[in-house]
């Protein structure tokens, strides 16, 4: 009970982790310094890698969950908290985020958190996910994606939050919001975010066939904006950074901020209501069976 109203706190998706932590005038995080050294320290099995070069202000983020990096509700936590802390850090400029796992960035979201589980958890769980997008979305930061592997659906969902995407040039690769290849709708945030980046009419097909795009074929709608050889890509956003960071802060933030609040607000005034949909519609028994099917699937193919 004391998780499920962590999570409902205005604090936000910290509050999960921390009792502490408290909301300011503005509305802003506070996170404890010494809660967050005791995860690092304390924890054998960190799903999030956070790499920081105090003399350039930019801090390489590691995904490190084998083996796809799926996007559990542990994951996202760990996520969001250090994406504020560095938030809050205010020499901070740029965050780069890559993967650790051999060829892929992310595979989405994790289908075990959507399967035979309790209306109470699928709630915390899209409450994770929600929170995710926004600390991204709307971050102050310059944040760039380093996409070293496979992006599909939920790993999609992260880069596209992402002021610039570099993918390596690899056709075996794939990005894209396919969720209804598993019978799954994607919200409307979902949809708004890639509108946002590839248009309507790219978004509309590739939502209703929920097609997976190789790096070439991300690059030609603007899915991703550089192709790079796949020992190159972390390299490439490093000196991307530079010039991300050579305009005046302010300005960028304030432009950033112009071109994403209708979006960030839509969401924001909605979070609930998204939220109970997203409940309503993953319990269902015939969606249930789905992702059943799908997970069989899934197993036969290992096997």
């Amino acid at each position: 009970m004391a998780l499920r109203a962590a999570v409902r706190s205005k604090c936000g998706l910290t509050a999960l982790l921390s009792q502490r932590s408290s909301c300011s005038s503005h509305g802003r995080v506070r996170v404890s310094p010494v809660l967050i050294a005791q995860q690092r320290n304390n924890s054998t099995s960190s799903k999030i890698k956070v790499d920081f070069d105090q003399s350039t202000g930019v801090a390489v983020m590691r995904l490190q969950s084998p083996p796809v990096n799926s996007l559990s509700l542990d994951f996202l936590t760990e996520f969001c908290i250090a994406t504020e802390k560095l938030e809050l850090d205010k020499s901070c400029r740029g965050l780069i985020i890559t993967s650790s796992q051999p060829r892929v960035f992310s595979a989405g979201l994790d289908i075990m958190e959507m399967y035979q589980k309790s209306p109470e958890r699928c709630a915390e769980f899209w409450r994770a996910v929600q929170e995710m997008w926004l600390k991204l979305y709307g971050s102050n930061m310059v944040v760039i994606a380093a996409i070293n592997g496979s992006s599909p659906a939920g790993g999609c969902l992260m880069s596209l939050t992402c002021d610039y995407r570099i993918m390596a040039d690899n056709p075996r690769f794939s990005i894209g919001l396919n969720e209804t290849q598993l019978g799954i709708v994607a919200p409307f945030w979902f949809k708004d975010t890639m509108a946002n980046t590839v248009g309507h009419r790219n978004t509309e097909l590739a939502l209703e066939l929920g097609l997976l795009y190789n790096p070439s074929e991300a690059l030609k709608i603007g899915l991703v904006d550089q192709l790079v050889p796949e020992d190159q890509v972390l390299a490439t956003a490093t000196q991307t950074m530079t010039k991300w960071l050579a305009i005046p802060a302010h300005a960028r933030q304030i432009t950033k901020s112009m071109m994403r609040k209708p979006t960030i607000d839509k969401l924001t005034s909605n979070r609930e209501a998204d939220i109970k949909n997203f409940v309503t519609f993953i319990t269902k028994d015939s969606i249930q069976k789905s992702i059943g099917m799908y997970l069989e699937m899934l197993k036969k193919r290992k096997g």
